[in-house]
């Protein structure tokens, strides 16, 4: 029974650990305004083509000035903007 209790142990520490490591699922925000289109993938409902359009919409019009500025990158439509309001910030440069 002590063997089964510390394997469990075990295997809930290493699952803290791994979920800690995931941003998106630690509660840490991403800022869309510094993010990469690595850290943006982190994001549950972002994928690595909206990550790249986030970055390039970024690039090419400056800073998000809102989170509902996401609304006018291609693919982010009204409800998806919804869902990833949660884990995202608006913080500058």
């Amino acid at each position: 029974m002590k063997i089964v209790k510390r394997l469990v142990c075990v295997s809930l520490l290493v699952l803290v650990l791994l979920v800690g490591s995931f941003p998106a699922f630690a509660g840490a925000k991403v800022n869309i305004n510094t993010a990469t289109v690595e850290q943006l993938v982190e994001v549950k409902g972002i994928g690595e083509v909206l990550a790249q359009r986030i970055v390039e919409y970024r690039q090419a019009h400056g800073v998000f000035k809102s989170l509902n500025q996401l609304d006018n990158v291609k693919g982010v439509g009204g409800k998806t903007l919804e869902k990833l309001l949660p884990y995202l910030i608006l913080a500058d440069s």
